[in-house]
């Protein structure tokens, strides 16, 4: 593998900055049409990613330019602070030695961040649509290769097929409007995916930023209190998505799991956005979850959209 760090002729690269949102949001929604058919990602979240946390924009962002044309942009963060770290990274199809460009800045940074983890190596992961507009073949031939599917599933929605539902005997469902609540929620979910691939620990605090806390809609973000368990299972939505309404997330404890709980939560959402005059709805799900929450969405009608393999990348750290 060659080390390009030096940009091809014509393509300048420079970091980005909150100022950049709406630019590069329109680079993504360009890829979005390549690869799915529809614009589907929202400024609110290109804005919560350059904010997140984890993120030195001057050290872990890149922009990269075809004389004044976006063509690229990648983002790079550590919530291991270990050997785990994530990036994205988006370039348009006919800009392979621009792909490869960022492919080399990233990793190169990727290194460098869990060298200063103390770690040996950097385990690095990365979303990509099935059908992406990054090259696979050059992809793979940088050592990467995808470790898990996603799928995204969606459902249609009516007022008429979807009313909100009542709850099964003993269930009680209340949204996280006060902050005692909110935390409930956040630890509800924590212990629910903690035995999930990937997953990654996170504070309170931590989760806040994940998820733009301070623009969230609470109101959209449930729990499930179930007689003698108590507190259950847990939702977080969210309704800024152009093409849909989204659930992010919703979990159930092992020890609550098989009550219907999850069914319930799930045509919860079915209704409630239904009566927001949403008319689909959707979800990504994790295709070897061993809870089984792939046939629970597709028993409920939910059918695939696309699906997003997670790829991984072990780079040395040199010694």
């Amino acid at each position: 593998m060659t080390t390009l760090l030096t940009p091809p002729p014509g393509i300048t690269v420079r970091p980005a900055t909150l100022d950049d949102a709406d630019a590069v949001c329109a680079l993504l929604n360009e890829i979005d049409l390549l690869e799915i058919g529809r614009a589907d990602t929202s400024l609110t979240e290109v804005e919560a990613d350059l904010k997140h946390p984890g993120v030195d924009l001057e050290r872990d962002s890149w922009l990269l330019f075809d004389s004044d044309r976006m063509v690229g942009y990648g983002l790079l963060w550590d919530d291991s602070g270990h050997e785990r770290i994530d990036m994205d990274q988006y370039t348009l199809p006919d800009q392979l030695r621009s792909a490869q460009l960022l492919f080399d800045l990233m990793e190169a940074r990727a290194v460098e961040r869990a060298a200063l983890n103390g770690a040996s190596r950097a385990v690095v992961h990365m979303h990509l649509n099935i059908e992406p507009t990054t090259d696979v073949a050059a992809l793979r031939g940088r050592g990467w290769r995808p470790v898990r599917r996603y799928n995204v599933l969606t459902r249609p929605l009516s007022t008429t097929a979807d009313p909100v539902p009542a709850p099964p005997p003993g269930v009680t469902l209340r949204a996280c409007a006060a902050e005692e609540d909110r935390r409930r929620a956040h630890a509800l979910l924590q212990a629910s995916f903690a035995d999930h691939f990937d997953f990654q620990p996170r504070t309170y605090e931590q989760w806040l930023d994940d998820i733009d806390g301070d623009r969230a809609d609470w109101s959209l973000v449930w729990i499930a209190h179930v007689d003698g368990i108590g507190d259950a299972a847990a939702m977080r939505t969210h309704d800024n998505r152009a093409s849909s309404g989204w659930i992010g997330n919703l979990g159930v404890l092992r020890e609550a799991r098989g009550r219907g709980l999850g069914g319930h939560l799930l045509r919860h959402a079915f209704g409630h956005y239904a009566g927001l005059g949403r008319d689909r709805i959707g979800l990504g799900v994790d295709t070897d979850n061993s809870s089984g929450a792939l046939a629970l969405y597709e028993g409920h009608g939910m059918t695939l959209d696309f699906a997003v393999d997670t790829w991984e990348s072990t780079l040395p750290v040199p010694a």
